[in-house]
């Protein structure tokens, strides 16, 4: 084993995907579920961690295999309508959640300076966002992110430490799984909410900025990923200990947080407040930069595959057409949400193209890295398989309850 794979200096893009699969959802999720189910659910945040470190270290796998990401995988050698379906649900997502971060980090910014409107509050953010990733490099990404995920971290394990109901409580839930009443649906949200959906796939063009492309590269994005994800899992957790710790009023929405930082004001004074505020913005701009810096890639890259057709993997050009074009696509148009809302429309569309996705994801993992021929030695492990089947399994749950509730 190479020792030099487990140097600090190897822990970058996981942060990146790190903090920006750690937005408003998670933290919504988290928070819901802690209020009304306390500490006994802490395990389903460690299970949620584990399953999407299966998925992402099988898409890294699969890129140090064969030289390709995984959507050029699917456009190259799966059919058609897998990755056109992609690229569909890629349009429709991008504008609802670039609209969604737009909201929530001027509803953060607005709960910490309510001098300016919440609506302005998103507009300068996204704007600011723009042009950070226009005029700054990854390296510049990887900073920035590095020092919001220890900021949220920080400030979300005091909160936590501040209000936390009791050590024998925290660690029954963490070590005995239980399932209260009512609880599934609630568990499988923090199971499918924690460390993100479709922005996974941006972790393979983020390794590629750093130069890790070699099957070699693998012990190092393996170590990455799992610093990454003992944090997400960490973050997950802490959540659910403040929510059980201070009890808000169950609510939907952002609003949930600024329920929890009210209560923490009641229990321990202004500081708990400010510092879960502080955390709130931290995680949702965070979010902002992750998804408005790697969604384009995807964007360029179905582009590329589509138009060039490269004989051999091609990496995506930042400064091209595509790339920038999609950026622009993310941080203007969506601010149209915060006046006109959401179309009915586009939300089912969202909901049931979105709800296949993540066990589309997790089953794709396993018929294309069980293939010996594409992968060779690096192919699956039965643990891999074990985990991923899980996933297809706990998605696939997920996937039913969404869309009996969307057409119920």
């Amino acid at each position: 084993m190479n020792k030099s794979a487990f140097s600090l200096k190897n822990i970058g893009p996981g942060m990146v995907i790190a903090a920006t699969g750690l937005g408003a959802g998670d933290l919504i999720a988290a928070s819901v579920a802690g209020a009304r189910f306390g500490t006994t659910i802490l395990w389903a945040a460690v299970i949620g961690a584990i399953m999407k470190y299966a998925m992402n270290e099988g898409l890294t796998r699969w890129q140090l295999a064969t030289g390709s990401t995984l959507l050029e995988g699917w456009v190259q050698r799966l059919p058609k309508i897998i990755s056109l379906y992609f690229f569909v649900y890629l349009i429709v997502w991008s504008f609802i959640v670039a609209g969604a971060l737009i909201a929530g980090t001027g509803l953060a910014a607005h709960a910490l300076y309510p001098g300016l409107s919440v609506e302005l509050w998103g507009i300068l953010h996204s704007l600011l966002a723009l042009v950070l990733v226009i005029i700054g490099r990854y390296s510049l990404l990887e900073r920035l992110m590095k020092f919001f995920m220890g900021l949220m971290l920080l400030v979300v394990i005091t909160c936590a430490v501040l209000v936390a109901p009791g050590l024998s409580g925290i660690l029954t839930g963490l070590f005995v799984p239980s399932i209260p009443e009512g609880s599934v649906l609630y568990i499988f949200s923090v199971i499918g909410g924690v460390g993100g959906s479709v922005t996974l796939l941006c972790y393979g063009y983020w390794i590629r900025e750093r130069d890790w492309t070699r099957r070699e590269d693998l012990p190092r994005t393996r170590f990455d990923l799992g610093v990454a994800y003992v944090l997400t899992g960490l973050f997950g957790i802490a959540i659910i200990i403040v929510a059980a710790g201070v009890e808000p009023e169950v609510i939907t929405g952002p609003e949930m947080a600024l329920g929890i930082a009210g209560r923490l004001e009641e229990v321990v004074g202004p500081f708990g407040k400010w510092c879960f505020l502080i955390g709130f913005w931290s995680a949702v701009f965070s979010s902002m930069l992750g998804v408005w810096q790697g969604v384009p890639y995807l964007f360029a890259d179905f582009v590329q595959q589509y138009t060039w057709q490269p004989d051999k993997p091609m990496a995506v050009n930042t400064g091209s057409k595509a790339y920038r074009g999609y950026l622009f696509y993310l941080a203007l148009p969506p601010m149209l949400l915060l006046l006109i809302g959401k179309p009915v429309w586009l939300i089912i569309i969202y909901a049931v193209a979105g709800a296949f996705f993540m066990p589309l994801l997790a089953l794709l993992l396993l018929l294309m890295n069980n293939r010996h021929a594409w992968l060779g030695d690096l192919k699956n492990g039965w643990l891999t398989n074990l985990v991923l089947l899980s996933s297809v399994l706990v998605f696939g749950l997920l996937t039913y309850t969404e869309l009996t509730r969307l057409f119920s």
